[in-house]
């Protein structure tokens, strides 16, 4: 059934009472791995009084090619007391870092689990970081032991002797024997269960490393309770999850996400979050492809899921029709780390049934604005509002708040509206007090993204402050043009840059991605073989087609005064687009055109 702007915007507004009638609870102690699974592990007897207990699953790990295996909250607690009592005795004491480097796996969220509880700092790390990148965060952190598997075992081998710090390196899965202790031989040696460090809700529990989309990587250091500052948003943009009834474990609601457990998006946004309110969160450790997210999606029955913008442009490219193939029971979806743009959302609120609910945050202070549209409109290609618990404002560069319109620096108060903490916010970056005090004017923590207000409140994504940029005079923010170009059938992605030009300053030039469609068109008319004077051709007609696309949507200004056709645009492993890749690229081939 399609559905009009106008008619999303006329739907039921309960922001502002949730706003007003929000109130913090933190208490003085509190623990991430208490309330993710202690408090779920024990079975939930059966209301006839005769049937078997239930257990209640927290993974469900995804195989294509067989049975799913189905882990329960007592397994996870047991497993994680074991691990606790094998990383003490291996030396790991109370606020030591400990590296988890792998993919979604059961022994992923036991990880977690076990180092949590025991008061030490969870470091999670992506399976796909190369050796430098693993060596800069190992010796950064100080991190004392590393637990890996098949996927991170070889590079965690190749830097050991570069950290120092790091005196043991535990081996999981088929990579047994690679390390100096076995996960499973660790675990089998201690039954007995273990108990909770008694830790303050203030206390360090994970540092994580931000994506460096913008400078070196930092280890934002959180505590216990920015779970907590999490939970808000999270229940928010996924419609209200967990609110499905705790009394017993046939709850329907099913997570899942590609997003990586190793950062925060997979983690802060997904498993803790999941287990926090005892639901199954799918672990799936693949290649993602959009057959794949809809297959799994119907295998599993997944209710709630995050889903970054450019898995969901893959999918509506690769099935324009989903649920003509697939049978979905999708209640609710969270989009982040880019603009969805409207093309996007209405082709998930049309075709997957599924209004998006985008969603804004940093590794320092997450989850911060969005939208919830069960309780008030999402705009289309808006970020949304704070969400109930954070005060947030586009600001400039006095730490004014912005007129409404007008482009500013997205800021979060350490305070909410009614003067209490924030418990969203980071510690401080480690071992960096220089560029924790510089990320903040006064009480207001800068993002580094940019935004403009409209008259309702909502925001407007206008990228991060590197990547705006002024062409001719007219100020250019990449994001409009960009789901502008993604609208067009020949475009699966794009990303737009400056290209530096003596006469303007700068030029809007736009890197772009083929649909599969258009790329095999594209193959085909160069011939066989292929001849440079075909393809250009080729190329010189789709950019004019292109240019008049924008140009017939957005202002005169706007248009891509240049396109280059590419395999793929250069992420980082959170799925961002690295703009800044791109942009040096540009500046890098002008200094050559000009000396």
């Amino acid at each position: 059934m399609k559905h009009s702007q106008d008619e999303d915007l006329n739907e039921a507004d309960n922001y502002a009472a949730l706003h007003a009638g929000f109130r913090w609870q933190v208490d003085t102690y509190f623990n991430i791995a208490d309330v993710c699974c202690r408090r779920w592990a024990n079975d939930i007897p059966a209301t006839d009084g005769h049937s078997p207990a239930i257990r209640r699953t927290a993974i469900r790990a995804h195989h294509p090619d067989s049975e799913s295996i189905f882990y329960s909250y007592a397994e996870l607690q047991q497993a994680s007391d074991a691990l606790s009592h094998a990383l003490r005795a291996l030396g790991v004491r109370r606020g030591d870092r400990v590296a988890i480097v792998m993919p979604q796996r059961f022994e992923t969220a036991v990880a977690y689990m076990a180092v949590l509880q025991m008061g030490a700092v969870a470091m999670p790390l992506s399976i796909l970081f190369g050796p430098e990148a693993l060596e800069y965060r190992l010796q950064d952190s100080e991190t004392v032991l590393a637990i890996g598997d098949e996927s991170s075992m070889a590079n965690l081998q190749l830097i050991r002797q570069q950290c120092p710090a790091l005196r043991t390196v535990m081996a999981v899965g088929s990579a047994k024997g690679q390390g100096d202790v076995d996960y499973d031989s660790a675990l089998a040696a201690q039954l007995s269960g273990f108990t909770s460090v008694r830790t303050k809700a203030a206390e360090a529990a994970i540092l994580i490393y931000t994506s460096g989309t913008t400078g070196p990587p930092k280890g934002a250091l959180l505590a216990h309770s920015a779970l907590l500052g999490n939970l808000p948003g999270f229940v928010c943009s996924q419609n209200w999850f967990g609110f499905d009834g705790q009394s017993n474990a046939s709850s329907h609601a099913v997570f899942w996400s590609p997003a990586d457990w190793a950062w925060t998006g997979g983690l802060m946004d997904a498993l803790l979050p999941t287990l926090y309110f005892g639901r199954p969160i799918v672990a799936y450790n693949g290649r993602f492809s959009p057959e794949l997210a809809f297959s799994l999606m119907q295998a599993q029955g997944v209710t709630h899921t995050f889903l970054f913008p450019t898995a969901l442009k893959a999918m509506m490219k690769a099935y324009p029709h989903p649920r003509e193939h697939f049978s979905l029971e999708l209640e609710a979806i969270m989009s982040a780390g880019e603009a969805v743009g409207d093309a996007v959302f209405a082709y998930a609120r049309d075709e997957m049934g599924v209004a998006i609910n985008e969603m804004f945050g940093q590794t320092e202070i997450n989850y911060v604005v969005g939208n919830c549209h069960q309780h008030w409109p999402a705009k289309p290609g808006s970020m949304g509002k704070a969400y109930p618990g954070h005060q947030v404002k586009v600001i400039d560069e006095e730490g004014l708040e912005c007129a409404v319109g007008v482009p500013g620096d997205v800021a979060v108060n350490r305070f909410d509206v009614h003067g209490v903490p924030d418990p969203i916010f980071f510690m401080g970056y480690w071992k960096n007090p220089a560029a924790t005090e510089a990320k903040f004017t006064g009480d207001w923590c800068r993002t580094g993204d940019m935004a403009r207000r409209d008259a309702d409140g909502y925001l407007w994504y206008e990228g991060r402050a590197d990547d705006v940029f002024k062409s001719a005079g007219y100020r250019i923010g990449p994001g409009e043009i960009e789901n502008c170009l993604v609208k067009h059938p020949a475009v699966a992605n794009a990303a737009v840059v400056p290209k530096p030009d003596l006469e303007r300053g700068a030029v809007v030039k736009a890197y772009v991605v083929l649909s599969p469609e258009f790329s095999q068109r594209r193959a085909q008319a160069g011939g066989v073989p292929a001849t440079p004077d075909a393809m250009e051709a080729f190329d010189r007609d789709l950019m004019t087609a292109l240019q008049a696309h924008v140009k017939g949507l957005l202002a005169p200004y706007e248009y891509p005064k240049e396109i280059e056709f590419i395999e793929a645009l250069p992420m980082t492993t959170t799925g961002k687009v690295q703009r800044r890749v791109l942009r040096l690229q540009e500046e890098a081939r002008f200094k050559r055109t000009r000396f």
